[in-house]
């Protein structure tokens, strides 16, 4: 417990992988991480059998399913959390070559599952989604590419991580997946600020993001639905969003009372877009704002972490993994209570899902691995010399 309030030991030489990881490790994300996916299978066992038996399943199929795929989300993060920074960045190039492939090729052999964007690989016994692969590989590579700017005779890798991000947007906004596009540019944008961009060239990319914006509405039936949607006064109660409202409404602070909810039975995505939805309603406010400050501590314990990490690398992957992780959250659940447009964004480690899970198990892989108390003095320090 000291050391969970203190901060951990740093790394001695010469020590075992197991001792110097579990010593050096952030302990609070690590926590709150697998108590989210707790959360998550408690919701599961709610929110999933109503949608197995419309399918003719066995009740708890989709729980199995979360169960297996969760496991090995929580391994990947285990072992991910034990590499150096500079192994996660090898292998975030190379996973990042093959994600971004992938997403150039899912026009030609990927499908839709009839939800009206191509998104997903179907292998008959499961289904891949290289989007959410390829998010946290290109923070890394985006990272590198920046901290490796700032050297002197660097490349220009702020132009390539730029150039970059626009191809990544555009293909995702073919599929269309406007909602990963935005979040894939938000954590550049997070990154880049980090990095020292100058806030006229922020402002100015801004501005180009709010002019594509109006583009897309006037060019995409899909992406102009879901805005006109959401600007409409009115909800309609026999949408995803009018059944997910009213649940909220229901459950009040303290909830209906555990599997008395009925949105589940209205919902078709009730166990992944909307699984905030199914909380609320049966468990109230109360586990609702538990959730809520669940990311809140992985976010801040890892952002308070990195602001004493001298390596630019590190700093800037570690900060656009922790916020464009902490953004889809906030995404999932403001689309929930009308705040934001529908995007069709999970929930990390509590929504069902075979490729996020994975994926976030390999993002907060990285964070922990970045966030890894590392012996070296504290960044205050070069400045201190600096100005001596």
């Amino acid at each position: 417990m000291t050391e969970m309030v203190y901060g951990t030991a740093p790394a001695r030489a010469g020590d075992p992988v197991l001792p110097r990881w579990w010593r050096t490790v952030d302990k609070w994300t690590m926590s709150a991480i697998l108590l989210l996916f707790g959360i998550g299978l408690l919701l599961g066992l709610a929110a999933s059998p109503p949608l197995a038996a419309r399918n003719g399943l066995s009740s708890f199929h989709y729980v199995e399913r979360q169960v297996f795929f969760g496991g090995l989300a929580i391994i990947t993060m285990l072992l991910t959390s034990m590499m150096s920074p500079a192994l996660v960045r090898r292998l975030a190039v190379l996973g990042f070559i093959a994600a971004f492939f992938s997403l150039v090729l899912l026009p030609f052999f990927g499908t839709d599952f009839g939800k009206g964007a191509v998104r997903w690989y179907s292998f008959g016994f499961a289904s891949v989604q290289p989007s959410e692969f390829l998010k946290p590989a290109f923070v890394v590579l985006a990272a590198w590419l920046m901290a490796a700017s700032q050297e002197v005779g660097g490349p220009p890798g702020k132009t390539i991580s730029f150039a970059l991000v626009c191809a990544i947007v555009g293909l995702l906004a073919l599929q269309p997946d406007f909602g990963q596009a935005a979040l894939t540019m938000f954590a550049w944008g997070v990154m880049y600020f980090v990095a020292g961009a100058p806030l006229v060239l922020l402002v100015g990319i801004a501005g180009g993001i709010v002019g594509f914006g109006f583009m897309a509405y006037n060019a995409s039936e899909h992406f102009a639905r879901r805005i006109d949607g959401f600007l409409n006064p009115e909800i309609d109660p026999r949408t995803q969003l009018g059944y997910a409202t009213n649940a909220i409404q229901e459950g009040g602070f303290f909830g209906v009372g555990v599997g008395e909810g009925q949105v589940k039975w209205s919902l078709p995505d009730a166990h992944t877009d909307f699984i905030i939805a199914v909380a609320a309603e049966e468990y109230g406010l109360v586990l609702v704002m538990a959730i809520i400050v669940l990311y809140g501590i992985v976010v801040l314990r890892s952002l308070f972490r990195l602001m004493r990490e001298r390596d630019p690398f590190t700093r800037l992957a570690g900060t656009g993994l922790a916020c464009m992780f902490g953004v889809q959250a906030m995404i999932n659940m403001g689309v929930a209570v009308r705040l934001l447009p529908a995007k069709g964004m999970t929930l990390p480690f509590v929504s069902y899902g075979g490729s996020s899970l994975i994926a976030g198990g390999i993002a907060v892989g990285m964070l922990l691995a970045f966030t890894r108390t590392r012996p070296q003095g504290e960044i205050a320090d070069v400045f201190q010399r600096r100005g001596h």
